[in-house]
């Protein structure tokens, strides 16, 4: 465990022309996670013991096809849902563009007066759902408002529902903010949303691998992707409504029942299915609170040594919780992010400015302009991510590291 925790907290650099190798301290995690050494073997293990294509009908591809079977029931058990729901992507961005078509061309086939249904979206969602609404449902995209600390507005929702106007076709809520961590109620919100009968949509991408999955399965639609817990890129899931048939997004062949074409990739899914096992087994031993209690400290003592920083989010006066691993914050006056990350790289951080998905766009967050700070302040927004194996040491090294650089740049 701590040559895993010391292997994930500072990872090699190559060395780059006359530079000799450096080791970073990895606090990017809600972008990508390291894979985790029990997904390495697992993902090392189904490679050579599964050779054969799952839809192949000789003795080596039904073995395939039962070891995947048994990763559908493992990954049911965990969120809690039947495992005929699951559907096998390429990562969370497949899985909510195919939420989205198949709320948008499902309401079309229901009735006509359907085709015309909106979808309801909470203002900070990921941009995977935020682009794939707007292009399924065109100008019927609307926005959920959220408080100024980030969580969504849930009497807005409600008010809405009750108001019985042109039902939306779906309702997305994400589970836990990418940028700022914020934990939403996706359990109300879901709640509510079934009430009305009206299909719940959950990004559960930053949520899973790091709070307990299991009841996430109670909303129609989940979306998860191995990396941000520890598991390969490239893989992720789709939980869809129980008995339905979901629109395929991709066409070609008949995998998944038809639900979702292309061969799938059995050793990922195995070794996501395992990433996603230790972590549960992190939870259970309680390691995320013990891992709450270490932001926490960093947070105050940030805040002792640069006072001038803001910490988004930070509410606990408005019952606002977080995810343990991240921070969002403000930073002083005295230069913009793109400096603090050139400078905290330099240092040996690997840190971001916010979403990795939105990097290099000169647009302010969509995310912190919802929750209703100025553009001069997200245009100095830092976001540090912790994994499980991130040190307590790493926070403290980088709260040295800020105070250091603030001088130089004052």
């Amino acid at each position: 465990m701590l040559a895993a925790a010391a292997a994930h907290a500072a990872l090699d650099l190559p060395a780059v022309g006359d530079q000799t190798k450096t080791a970073v301290i990895y606090l990017d995690h809600n972008a990508t996670s390291p894979l985790l050494p029990e997904a390495r073997v697992a993902w090392l293990d189904a490679a050579e013991k599964f050779p054969g294509n799952p839809s192949s009908p000789h003795r080596l591809g039904a073995r395939a096809e039962q070891a995947l079977d048994d990763a559908r029931a493992r990954l049911a058990a965990v969120l809690d849902c039947a495992a005929h729901d699951i559907v096998w992507t390429s990562g969370a961005t497949e899985s909510c563009n195919a939420a989205l078509h198949h709320a948008a061309t499902a309401a079309v086939a229901r009735d006509a007066a359907d085709s015309t249904a909106p979808v309801w979206l909470s203002a900070i969602e990921h941009p995977a759902v935020l682009a794939a609404a707007r292009h399924f449902f065109r100008e019927r995209v609307q926005l959920i408002p959220v408080t100024r600390h980030g969580v969504v507005d849930l009497d807005w929702l409600a008010t809405q529902l009750a108001a019985g106007r042109l039902r939306p076709a779906l309702v997305a809520v994400m589970a836990a903010n990418n940028e700022t961590g914020v934990l939403q109620p996706w359990r109300e919100a879901q709640a509510l949303c079934a009430a009305r009968g009206v299909a719940f949509f959950c990004d559960a991408t930053q949520w899973c691998g790091r709070l307990p999955a299991h009841g996430l399965g109670a909303a129609d639609f989940i979306a998860g992707s191995a990396h941000k817990f520890g598991g390969p890129r490239g893989v992720g899931f789709l939980k869809c409504p129980p008995g339905a048939a979901p629109r395929p997004l991709l066409h070609g062949g008949k995998q998944q029942e038809g639900r979702r074409a292309g061969t799938e990739n059995l050793p990922g899914i195995l070794a996501t299915v395992a990433a996603l096992e230790w972590c549960e087994r992190q939870i259970i031993a309680g390691e995320s609170a013990r891992r709450h209690a270490v932001r926490d400290r960093f947070e105050r003592e940030l805040c002792a040594a640069l006072p001038s920083v803001a910490i988004n989010g930070l509410g606990p006066d408005a019952g606002v919780e977080r995810l343990w691993n991240t921070v969002n914050v403000v930073m002083p006056e005295s230069d913009c992010r793109v400096r603090w990350v050139v400078k905290l790289d330099k240092a040996g951080f690997a840190v971001s400015t916010g979403s990795a998905c939105a990097s290099g766009s000169e647009e302010p967050s969509h995310v912190l302009t919802a929750m209703g700070l100025a553009p001069s302040e997200a245009a100095r927004v830092l976001r540090f991510s912790a994994g499980w194996l991130t040190p307590e040491t790493a926070w403290d090294e980088l709260c040295g590291a800020l105070g250091r650089i603030h001088g130089e740049l004052v």
